[in-house]
């Protein structure tokens, strides 16, 4: 394995991409991993995979996050750490470079707060920013006063700030969601990849694995406190927007009139899976008794007509492996008894819909990691399906 690259250092396209879990190299290295740990696959294979995917230099740059660079090599690493001696080794040495990462991307992170800027997903999200890092370091150093600064960093980002005269979230954005759903004037991104739902599973997974700082208790209450204010009841079950923007805000009323697919990283799936976490993490039944009704009602066939992809971040993958986590810390059976209907689904959906050039979220490397936890109804032996925050 080549070492993380000094800086400043141009690399390839192909180092690049061979270093991202959103290219077929590293996310194919992983279910590679996932199969030989289950015995449905060899080692050997998975070893030429990982090879691929540590080849190069690594890139350590302050752009490196979970999904790119240092951290996303050191999660595959972490997940292969059963396979072999050098893994572990291997995965040790990135240790420090993910430390020295973090460590900058707090200073300018605490940096932009005092300038009073807003923040940007870049900063806090769970694919670029701190809350990936975050979770790495819940798998990797889950006693550090590391993992408790970052904890820090999410509590303050819950903390309002008034911007003229209008009050706030700490994770308030002032650029689009994508460029194809402009909000002008910023908005409030409620999902679990860029938004609230993020902050609020990495809190609650580290507050029941014993890992909590002063204010965490009151983080995970603001934070529940918006899905409880923008909570939509309706015919198809209860729902939450996306995202809110400014006019939402000023009229109290979100402007998304219906739920959207029920999506591991927008969607209904992904917001109930993070206040079920929630729920567990504050002894709240009544929380988690919503957010399972919530997630077994995004199950029904009407609900997931709407989704179309196969993939892991939008399509049927990262359903059905959110609801098998959910199911697993569940008190609703419901979620538990639509899981056998879900499996047809996500193969079918798999066999009409494969890319070989995407990665893990949206590729059949994904897709493939989502079949294996359905073909045996166990969890993940590799736990790769950290990186999205369920579990």
């Amino acid at each position: 394995m080549t070492g993380p690259a000094p800086e400043p250092v141009e690399l390839s396209e192909h180092e690049r991409a061979s270093q991202s879990l959103t290219r077929p190299t590293a996310a194919n290295a992983l279910l590679h991993i996932e199969r030989a740990l289950f015995g449905t696959g060899k080692w050997a294979s998975a070893d030429a995979h990982v090879r691929k995917a540590t080849a190069g230099p690594i890139d350590s740059a302050p752009h490196a996050g979970l999904y790119y660079g240092v951290p996303a090599v050191a999660f595959v690493l972490h997940a292969a750490r059963d396979g072999h001696p050098r893994y572990q080794a291997a995965a040790r040495s990135l240790d420090k470079h993910v430390a020295r990462l973090t460590q900058r991307r707090l200073a300018t992170a605490a940096e932009r707060m005092r300038g009073r800027v807003p923040a940007a997903f870049a900063e806090y999200d769970l694919f670029r920013g701190l809350t990936g890092l975050g979770a790495l370091l819940l798998l990797r150093a889950p006693g550090s006063d590391l993992l408790g600064a970052v904890l820090t960093y999410v509590t303050c980002l819950t903390q309002p700030r008034r911007v003229d005269g209008v009050e706030l979230p700490g994770w308030w954005v002032d650029h689009d969601p994508d460029p194809l759903a402009p909000t002008p004037g910023g908005h409030v991104n409620l999902g679990l990849a860029h938004g609230a739902a993020g902050l609020l599973a990495l809190l609650s997974l580290a507050s029941l694995r014993g890992c909590t700082v002063p204010g965490q208790s009151g983080a995970i209450e603001t934070l529940t406190g918006w899905y409880d204010q923008w909570r939509q009841d309706s015919s198809d079950g209860t729902w939450w927007p996306q995202w809110l923007t400014r006019e939402d805000l000023h009229t109290g009323h979100t402007s998304q009139r219906s739920p959207g697919r029920p999506s591991w990283c927008y969607g209904t799936a992904g917001i109930a899976r993070a206040q079920q976490l929630a729920g567990l993490a504050t002894s709240d039944p009544v929380r988690r008794g919503i957010a399972e009704k919530a997630m077994a009602e995004c199950l029904t066939d009407q609900q997931l007509q709407k989704i179309t992809e196969a993939g892991l971040c939008h399509g049927m993958a990262g359903v059905y492996q959110t609801a098998y986590r959910a199911s697993l810390d569940a008190s609703n059976p419901a979620i538990g008894s639509r899981l056998p209907a879900l499996a047809p689904a996500l193969t079918q959906r798999a066999a009409t819909s494969q890319d070989d050039a995407k990665g893990l979220l949206d590729g059949p490397a994904g897709v493939g990691l989502a079949l294996e936890t359905a073909q045996h109804t166990t969890p993940p032996r590799s736990g790769w399906d950290a990186c999205l925050l369920i579990t």
